[in-house]
C-alpha cells in the first residue's frame, strides 16, 4: 500500500475569527488567526486549533454506515467498528512529529527537490515519513476470525509500502510475503524480515497464500481487474482469503509506469455516496469471481506535516472468498 500524495484531502479548517468576521484578540492582548504575519507562525497556530479539537473528538463519522441504504444480504455482512487504542496511538505519533517544526521545515524544502526525480512514495521512504494506518490488530482479528494464539502459514501484502500496514497483520502468519515497486520501500521491507516477490512476476512464482491483502491499491494499478484474476490463482483453495480495500468516492490515478496515470482497465464506479459505490463494487468484485464476508468502513490515515498533524481518507474494507468456495460452502 503505497503513499500518494494525489490522495490528500484537507481536514476541517479552524477559523480563528469570531462570528462576525473580526480577529480574536488574546487574553494577553496579542493579535491572532488569520492576522498573523508570519505564514510559518499562522500555519502552527491553526495546526494547535485543530489538534485541540481533534483530541477531543472520537471521529465517530469516520466509522458510520448509512445500512438502510444496502441490500439485505450486504447489511449482514457489515462489521461496526470504532476509534480504538490503535488509532488513537497513530493520532498521537502524528501530532508529536508534527509538532517537530525543524524536522518538518526540512521535509518541507527537501520534498520539491526530490520530487524532480523520485516518486512521492520513494521520497516518503527516503525520509522515513508519510506512513499510513487502516486497522488495529484487534480490528484485523475481528475482521478475518483470526486469533493472536493459532498462526497461518503465509501472507502475500501487494503494494506494502513502508511496511507499518503489513506489521499490523504480520504476527499472524508464520512467514510474510510482500511486493513494493518503489525500490527505496522494498529495502524497508527487506530489513523488517518479509520476503519480497517480484512485482511482475509473484503471480507466477508457484507459492499460495492464505491471506492477500491488496489495499488501497485497485485504484493505483493499471489493470485492476487483471489483479483480481491473479490474486485468485494464488489463493490457497477452500481457505485462502483475500482483504481488499478501496478509497471511497473512488478516483484512479496509477503512479508507477504511466503517462497520463489513468489504468488501462477502468472500474466504473459511479455512485453518488459511500454506500452507492461499495454496492458497486460487490458487483464488480462477483465478476472477478469473489463473494463478499464481511466488510467495513474505516479511515485510511496518513502522517502529516506542518499544517495538520494528519490526513485522512475513507476507506471501505472487505474480506472476500473466492466465488467457487462460496458455492461449496
Amino acid at each position: 500500500m503505497s503513499d500518494d500524495q494525489s490522495r490528500k484531502p484537507l481536514t476541517r479548517t479552524i477559523h480563528s475569527a469570531d462570528h462576525t468576521g473580526n480577529t480574536q484578540i488574546s487574553e494577553s492582548g496579542a493579535i491572532v488567526g488569520p492576522h498573523i504575519r508570519s505564514p510559518l507562525a499562522r500555519a502552527v497556530y491553526y495546526k494547535l486549533k485543530e489538534d485541540e479539537q481533534n483530541q477531543n473528538d472520537r471521529h465517530v463519522y469516520w466509522y458510520r454506515v448509512i445500512v438502510s441504504r444496502l441490500s439485505q444480504d450486504l447489511c449482514g455482512k457489515f462489521v461496526q467498528f470504532d476509534q480504538d487504542d490503535g488509532a488513537d496511538e497513530f493520532l498521537q505519533n502524528c501530532q508529536e512529529k508534527s509538532d517537530a517544526i525543524l524536522s518538518q521545515i526540512f521535509y518541507s524544502f527537501a520534498r520539491p527537490v526530490l520530487n524532480l526525480f523520485m516518486t512521492q512514495t520513494s521520497i516518503n521512504g527516503l525520509l522515513s515519513r508519510g506512513s499510513m494506518y487502516i486497522f488495529s490488530k484487534s480490528q484485523f482479528e475481528q475482521l478475518m476470525s483470526f486469533s493472536a494464539y493459532h498462526k497461518r502459514d503465509t501472507l502475500l501484502d501487494l503494494g506494502a509500502g513502508d511496511g507499518m500496514v503489513t506489521a499490523q497483520m504480520s504476527n499472524y502468519f508464520n512467514k510474510t510475503y510482500a511486493t513494493e515497486m518503489s525500490g527505496v520501500m522494498a529495502r524497508k521491507l527487506t530489513s523488517m524480515g518479509y520476503h519480497i516477490l517480484d512485482v511482475d512476476q509473484w503471480s507466477e512464482s508457484g507459492l499460495t497464500f492464505d491471506v492477500v491483502s491488496c489495499l488501497n491499491l485497485l485504484d493505483r494499478c493499471d489493470k485492476p481487474m487483471t489483479l483480481l484474476s491473479q490474486i485468485k490463482e494464488v489463493l490457497r483453495p477452500d481457505t485462502g482469503r483475500l482483504l481488499v480495500a478501496v478509497v471511497i468516492p473512488f478516483k484512479p490515478y496509477v503512479e508507477f509506469n504511466s503517462k497520463t496515470h489513468e489504468p488501462s482497465e477502468l472500474l466504473r464506479i459511479t455512485g453518488s455516496n459511500f454506500e452507492e459505490q461499495i454496492q458497486q463494487l460487490v458487483s464488480i468484485f462477483h465478476q472477478a469471481g469473489f463473494l463478499v464476508e464481511k466488510f467495513t468502513r474505516l479511515p485510511y490515515l496518513c502522517e502529516g506535516d506542518l499544517r495538520h498533524s494528519f490526513y485522512v481518507l475513507t476507506d471501505a474494507l472487505f474480506v472476500l472468498k473466492a466465488f467457487e468456495d462460496a458455492v461449496a460452502s
